[in-house]
């Protein structure tokens, strides 16, 4: 009986826990991704939502264009960013007012503490990108402080990323080779 209870409580207070965050997330592994415009169309921004105490004002940084503040929106709220040619790299700034640091999407180097602060989804849903931003320098890392999508645009990984990637692939085939052979 005692294990059903302890089977019933982590049921529970994982339950609990995914309550805790209605917005969505981007998957792990897509930090220091691009945001990459995919089409002529305009992107359109959607704001997801967000679990952060600090109040943080979102950009874009190619127009200087404010899109969203994580307190004063709501989520499901839009912003028409306009159209732009397709291969722009669009760079977003989060700018934290409580505590006056900036971290961008893409590369780690791009922000104060050299670490990645946004995960970019691909097709989180059809034609749309996903981005999660983390505003603590330093971490935790769990990209919860303010989510929103975008159409018309997809996900890039960095390259050096991408090389570690095509690394992996060539180790595989490699391996999968010599076992065939062997």
């Amino acid at each position: 009986m005692k294990f059903f209870t302890k089977i019933a409580t982590v049921a529970a207070t994982s339950l609990v826990c995914l309550s805790a965050v209605a917005f969505p997330i981007a998957d792990p592994g897509t930090e220091g991704y691009k945001v990459i415009v995919s089409g002529t169309d305009d992107v359109i921004a959607t704001y997801e939502g967000n679990s952060a105490s600090y109040s943080n004002d979102l950009y874009l940084q190619n127009t200087g264009t404010f899109v969203f503040n994580n307190h004063a929106n709501s989520p499901g709220d839009t912003a028409n960013l306009g159209s732009f040619a397709a291969g722009t790299e669009l760079i977003f700034r989060l700018h934290v007012n409580n505590t006056g640091f900036d971290f961008f999407t893409g590369p780690a180097e791009r922000n104060p503490d050299g670490y990645a602060h946004a995960r970019v989804q691909s097709n989180w849903m059809p034609d749309t990108t996903l981005v999660s931003f983390e505003d603590l320098y330093g971490g935790p890392f769990v990209y919860n402080d303010l989510s929103f999508s975008f159409t018309n645009t997809v996900a890039v990984p960095e390259p050096g990323t991408y090389a570690l990637m095509m690394a992996g692939l060539v180790l595989v085939a490699s391996l999968a080779r010599r076992h065939r052979e062997g």
